[in-house]
């Protein structure tokens, strides 16, 4: 297990080499959470990681812009580009750093890559890097071979990667996670981690077998010792609250885990 890395998950941990200290679970702006559940999570569960990613949603928008003032030291907020000509990336980020209030994002993916950023997507990045208007730069691929190709290289200008990992979906446990270097270890942030809803549904599962619950999703994602973050989209006050159960529970047991694995083999095609 990293050195950082806490046994319980109500604990913040670093986020690879940067400083930024993490909740395990950070929000995302797509789906519609309220405003107000958000901030309830951020006094009350410590959660202050939250992704401002391609769709924005104004509830979203809200809780940030009424916690920074007081809080942005705290708060981690990441953007994401799509932009591979890099010819968008400047105008997009810095609509969202006026529409939140801020003047920096502590973190910007480069979203969807298919191989080694480079060119004007890469360029435009490190400019803005450069004048102080983000700290961290990240990739997201579905791609596990290129990001295990890239975890352990020091000479790319890349301090995290955003990858997806869940029960049925666990080839990052072969593809990308050996590849982590045990000194100096980029950050480690997972998505999609109820496989879109599969591993909720009952209609899924194999005769008998009960569903997994959100929290138990990100449970498992974050029982893993390579991961430090899991991203999750809650669409109501009711589904963040579910979610942060996986805070108090902490780690799965073996048990628990060959259960998650059994249920992932199943929605995944393996009967």
């Amino acid at each position: 297990m990293r050195e950082n890395m806490s046994r319980d998950f109500r604990d913040h941990v670093a986020l690879g080499q940067t400083d930024l200290k993490v909740s395990r679970l950070g929000i995302a702006a797509s789906y519609g959470v309220p405003a107000e559940a958000i901030k309830k999570a951020y006094h009350e569960s410590r959660i202050n990681t939250f992704y401002w990613g391609s769709r924005r949603h104004a509830e979203m928008r809200k809780a940030l812009r009424d916690l920074v003032p007081s809080e942005r030291d705290q708060m981690v907020i990441a953007f994401q580009t799509y932009d591979k000509s890099g010819l968008l990336t400047r105008r997009k980020h810095e609509s969202g750093l006026k529409k939140l209030g801020i003047d920096h994002a502590d973190i910007l993916i480069l979203g969807w890559m298919g191989g080694v950023p480079r060119g004007r997507m890469l360029e435009s990045a490190l400019k803005l890097r450069e004048e102080g208007k983000v700290r961290y730069l990240a990739i997201s691929s579905h791609n596990r071979s290129l990001i295990g190709s890239l975890v352990g290289r020091e000479d790319l200008p890349v301090d995290i990667y955003m990858l997806r990992y869940n029960a049925a979906h666990r080839g990052a446990e072969k593809d990308i996670f050996p590849y982590i270097p045990d000194q100096s270890p980029p950050g480690i942030m997972a998505y999609t981690t109820t496989c879109w809803g599969k591993l909720l549904s009952e209609r899924k599962m194999p005769p008998g077998q009960s569903p997994m619950s959100a929290a138990d999703c990100y449970r498992f994602a974050l029982s893993s010792p390579s991961v430090d973050l899991v991203l999750i989209g809650p669409r109501s006050a009711l589904e963040l609250a579910g979610g942060l159960e996986a805070l108090e529970d902490g780690p799965m047991s073996e048990e628990e885990l060959g259960n998650a694995r059994r249920i992932g083999n199943y929605v995944y095609g393996k009967k």
